[in-house]
C-alpha cells in the first residue's frame, strides 16, 4: 500500500531497520492504528464459505455486513490481551491532491463489477471470489460501526481531518503514541519514528517494525 516498493527497498538496502518482533513485545505500548485500513482487510478476510460463494461476508439477520465489526472486536480483544494499548485513527476528509486516484479506483471498481457479472454467467466461483474482493469499499457505515464498536470497548478513537496515517504519523512524532500500526508506508515518509506492519493480519505473532532513523 501506498508506495509500491518502498517495504522491499528498506529490507534490501537497510535491513537494520526492519525486524520481526513478538506482538507480546509491545506489551504496555501505545499504538496509533490505521482504522481504515483495518475494516479494508478485515473486510476481506472475515468471510463465511460455501460450496457455492465462497467469498460472501458475514451479516446479521437483517442482511447488514458484520465482518468488519468480527474483526475489529477479535482483534482489538487479542491485542489488549497482549497488554497493547491500541488507538484506532480514522480517515477524516480526503485531500484534494488525492481526487485523480480516487477516479483511478473507481474506474478499477467499474471493471471489477463488470467481469463479476461475466463471472457469475459463466459459474466460474474462483473469479468470482477475486473480482468480489476488488468490489470491497469501506464506506462511512463501516466506519460508524467500527467507531461505535470501539467506544463500548472503552479504546479510544481518534478522527484525523485529512489521511488517518498522517494523523497517527503526527501522534507519534508528539510522543502520544509509541508506534503506528499501517500497511501504508506513507506513513513512514511523514517521519513516524516506528512503524508496525502486518498487526491485523489473521496471524499477528511475528510483526514487521520498521526504524524511521535506521532507515535513513
Amino acid at each position: 500500500m501506498g508506495i509500491k516498493g518502498l517495504a522491499k527497498l528498506l529490507s534490501d538496502e537497510a535491513p537494520d531497520s526492519v525486524k520481526l518482533v513478538p506482538l507480546k513485545s509491545l506489551h504496555g505500548r501505545k499504538v496509533a492504528i490505521d482504522a481504515s485500513m483495518a475494516i479494508y482487510q478485515f473486510l476481506i478476510a472475515v468471510r463465511q464459505t460455501s460450496a457455492t460463494n465462497p467469498a460472501a461476508v458475514l451479516t446479521n439477520a437483517a442482511g447488514e455486513t458484520t465482518s468488519h465489526i468480527q474483526g475489529f472486536f477479535n482483534r482489538t480483544i487479542r491485542f489488549l490481551t497482549e497488554g497493547m494499548r491500541p488507538a484506532y485513527v480514522f480517515d477524516g476528509k480526503p485531500p484534494n491532491i488525492k481526487s485523480h486516484e480516487l477516479v483511478k479506483r473507481r474506474e478499477k471498481r467499474e471493471k471489477a463489477t463488470r467481469e463479476l457479472e461475466k463471472a457469475k454467467e459463466e459459474g466460474n466461483i474462483e473469479e468470482q471470489d477475486k473480482q468480489s474482493k476488488r468490489l470491497v469499499r469501506a464506506g462511512q457505515k463501516e466506519n460508524e460501526d467500527c467507531k461505535k464498536l470501539l467506544r463500548l470497548m472503552g479504546v479510544p478513537v481518534i478522527e484525523a481531518p485529512c489521511e488517518a496515517e498522517a494523523q497517527a504519523a503526527a501522534l507519534c512524532l508528539a510522543g502520544k503514541v509509541w508506534a503506528v500500526g499501517t500497511e501504508d508506508m506513507d506513513a513512514l515518509t511523514f517521519r513516524t519514528p516506528i512503524l508496525l506492519r502486518k498487526m491485523t493480519f489473521a496471524k499477528a505473532d511475528d510483526i514487521h517494525q520498521m526504524d524511521y532513523k535506521k532507515a535513513l
